[in-house]
This record gives structure tokens, C-alpha cells and sequence, in this order.
């Protein structure tokens, strides 16, 4: 009866690890499908993002060809650092690479020290060196260092290589978790989405008089030029009194000649500089408000310099 007791809680115990194996898998591919639908979104808004750029680019006069593009440039590795051989015997190679051609001589001369080839009883090289080992009394049994041929290859001891020239490879990065990634690229849209809003508002705007409305910055305009066409009124009136112009041209100057050319000058700065970067369609450049500022503007500050002229007088 135990058996079928402890048989029973295992097959219990097995169901319910499936289940929650189930359970796993199930919220594992819930949150694949919502991660896949996160990406896909700001695929969206990063495309929709990026066309809008360009059109803001285009506005401004930048096109959408002169945008860098491409992975950034790596920078190369010193060859100073570049091993030149690999396995355990790569140092001894890169040692004999930069010893040079004299170090195996001197080492075959270094090592014959008398004739016929015999080994010197010591390893120093002057007087008071000296000689190791070989040349403490008392110990027979130990000779002098074994000496290099001419014909062989002098190993020289390993010496310490850095893990980058030694090739070893880097430290793993940890792994990132995509919901917190995705959580930033949206921030991120949405701080692009909102630096995109006032660049849109200050791209409707226009460069002359932006915090105006159209009618107050349309008259100011035009009674600006009706204005100077008053001063050159004034100098035409000035002339005339000297006998430089006539009474039919300085009539015709002020009845007609200034007022047009005030007109003309305020038309063209509104659709200059009082047009906004980004806006559909032509603005309205108020030319029943201009014409009638500026054909009366002229004629009454004629007037009233000839009235100010009498009482002066």
C-alpha cells in the first residue's frame, strides 16, 4: 500500500511539474509575442519618426542624402603589440626576432670559452663576476650551465604578454534583458516625439516678428515702409524747395511714386521673412490693409509736414 502511496505523489508530483512546465512555456511565448508586437511599434514610430526629419531637413534647406550613415570607424592596433608567434614557444620566437642577427653569434662565442670546443668552469664574464653554481668549491657534482651551439637555437625565458596581444579572448558582456532595453528605446521616442512637436511649432513660425499675430505683423510692416517712404517724401519736399524737383514730379511722387514703391517693399518682406519654414499653403500678406496704409500714409504725412510748416513759420 505504501508503494502505490509513494507512487501516486510521484505521478502527482510529476503532473504538477508539467503544468507549471506548461505554465512557464505558455508565459514564456506570451511574452516573446508582446515583446515582438514592442519592437514592431517603435519600428513604426522610429520610421515615421525618421520621415518626419527628413522633411524637417528638406524645410531648412538640408537633404536627406547628407546625413552620415555607417558603422563607426575602428581604430587599428599598434603592430608594437601583435605577437609573432603563438603556442608555448611564441615568446622564445618574438626573442629571437628582436634579438637580431649578432645575438646568436655572441651567444656561440659567449660559450666556447677555450679551444676545441671545451665549457668554461664559470658563466661570468668579467674578473669580479660570479662564476654560479659551477663555481662553488666543495660540490663536484655540479657542472657548468649547458652551453648553445653555433647550429642551435638560443630559448629565451617567457616573459609576461598581455591578455590583449596574447589573443585571449574578452570577458563575455552580460546579457541584457529586452524589457528593460525596449522600455528605454520608448522613452527615447517619446522624448524624440516631443523635441519633434517644438521643432514643428517653431518651424510654423516665421522669422520676422514671431510672437505677433498675422494682421498686427502685416500692418507694422507696411507702416514701417509707409514710413520711409514718408522720409523720402520729406527729402523729395526738401529738394523742391532748393529748385532741384518740380511741383509736377514731387505731386506725382507722392500721390503715386512713394506709395507704390512702399507697397511693393512691405509685399515682398511678408513673403520673405514673414513667411513661416513649414506652413500649407501661401500666408496671407493682408494687401487690401497695405494698400490702403500706404497710399494714405504718404499723402497725410505730406500734410502734415506743410501744417507744421505754417505754424513753425
Amino acid at each position: 500500500m505504501s508503494t502505490f502511496d509513494e507512487y501516486a505523489a510521484l505521478a502527482r508530483q510529476l503532473a504538477e511539474r508539467r503544468r507549471a512546465g506548461e505554465r512557464g512555456a505558455a508565459a514564456d511565448a506570451e511574452r516573446r509575442r508582446n515583446l515582438h508586437a514592442t519592437a514592431d511599434y517603435l519600428q513604426h514610430r522610429l520610421t515615421a519618426q525618421g520621415q518626419r526629419l527628413d522633411q524637417l531637413g528638406q524645410a531648412i534647406g538640408i537633404p536627406a542624402s547628407s546625413v552620415p550613415t555607417g558603422p563607426a570607424p575602428h581604430s587599428n592596433a599598434s603592430p608594437a603589440t601583435a605577437p609573432t608567434g603563438s603556442g608555448p614557444h611564441g615568446n622564445a620566437s618574438l626573442a629571437t626576432a628582436t634579438a637580431g642577427p649578432g645575438a646568436g653569434s655572441s651567444a656561440a662565442s659567449g660559450g666556447d670559452g677555450g679551444s676545441g670546443g671545451a665549457p668554461l668552469a664559470g658563466a661570468g664574464s668579467g674578473e669580479g663576476e660570479s662564476a654560479g653554481a659551477a663555481g662553488v668549491p666543495g660540490r663536484p657534482g655540479v657542472g657548468a650551465y649547458p652551453q648553445v651551439g653555433a647550429g642551435e637555437t638560443r630559448l629565451a625565458l617567457p616573459t609576461t604578454v598581455s591578455p590583449a596581444a596574447g589573443g585571449v579572448p574578452a570577458p563575455r558582456p552580460a546579457e541584457v534583458d529586452p524589457t528593460v532595453e525596449l522600455e528605454l528605446a520608448r522613452r527615447y521616442a517619446d522624448e524624440s516625439d516631443r523635441h519633434g512637436q517644438q521643432t514643428e511649432l517653431l518651424a510654423q513660425r516665421p522669422p520676422l516678428l514671431p510672437d505677433w499675430s498675422p494682421v498686427a505683423r502685416a500692418v507694422a510692416v507696411y507702416a514701417g515702409c509707409a514710413a520711409v517712404g514718408a522720409i523720402l517724401m520729406l527729402i523729395m519736399v526738401l529738394a523742391s524747395g532748393v529748385g532741384l524737383v518740380d511741383g509736377f514730379t514731387l505731386s506725382a511722387w507722392i500721390c503715386a511714386g512713394l506709395p507704390a514703391l512702399s507697397f511693393f517693399a512691405g509685399y515682398l518682406v511678408l513673403g520673405r521673412w514673414g513667411r513661416p519654414a513649414m506652413v500649407a499653403g501661401t500666408p496671407p500678406r493682408y494687401v487690401h490693409f497695405g494698400f490702403l496704409i500706404c497710399f494714405a500714409a504718404v499723402p497725410v504725412a505730406y500734410l502734415a509736414f506743410l501744417l507744421l510748416f505754417r505754424v513753425l513759420r
